[in-house]
């Protein structure tokens, strides 16, 4: 008994889930990202994460993954502000043959109580976005960090500057060509910057 989703965040960079997992990179239309969940994290801090709304005539790129059905309740416990939307398999097209995903396949959307834009004291995770982004880089190259840009709202959200000391408990280390290349795609998007001392 398997489980499939669609991963179009952090569950994007395969070093955040089991390493048993099947991923197959693909688009899934009519849906749109945002940075329209928030909470706190065990250590206290507010956090924004990302969340997705429907909307027409967009295409979203991420990956179809399957794992064991044992593995549920540890993921439901890491996407504990969304809930399951289920029976998204017909939007979704594999990269390569362009076949549908399966019938079984579901997303994770923000829960009613989190969706609500990030604020100065629940900002975006630098470290959060590196492996939001490192993910997609991995699989597309610059091109998967420009359409992750394009097709997510909310860049007026507050970035804090936790890549030293990270919050999130998924952190990954980007190298520094890489780390380079995601300063300045959102240097070019004019996002604002909270230091770790600046959080309220």
């Amino acid at each position: 008994m398997t489980i499939t989703y669609f991963g179009y965040g952090s569950l994007v960079n395969t070093d955040t889930i089991p390493a048993a997992t099947e991923t197959v990179p693909g688009r899934l239309s009519g849906w749109m990202r945002e940075w329209k969940v928030c909470g706190e994290g065990e250590d206290g801090q507010g956090r924004c994460a990302l969340t997705v709304r429907e909307q027409e005539g967009v295409e979203i790129r991420g990956i179809m993954a399957r794992e064991p059905r044992t593995g549920l309740k540890d993921l439901e416990l890491r996407e504990r502000r969304y809930h399951k939307v289920e029976a998204i398999g017909a939007k979704f097209r594999c990269e390569a043959g362009q076949k549908p995903g399966s019938g079984d396949m579901f997303l994770f959307k923000a829960a009613p109580g989190h969706r609500r834009w990030g604020t100065d004291t629940h900002p975006i995770l630098q470290s959060y976005l590196d492996c939001v982004l490192a993910g997609y880089f991995r699989i597309w190259g610059e091109e998967g960090i420009d359409h992750f840009i394009e097709t997510t709202d909310g860049w007026h959200v507050p970035v804090l500057q936790d890549r030293d000391r990270p919050h999130y408990p998924r952190k990954i280390v980007p190298g520094p060509v890489l780390a380079d290349l995601i300063d300045g795609k959102l240097a070019e998007l004019g996002v604002s910057y909270l230091t770790p001392d600046e959080k309220v």
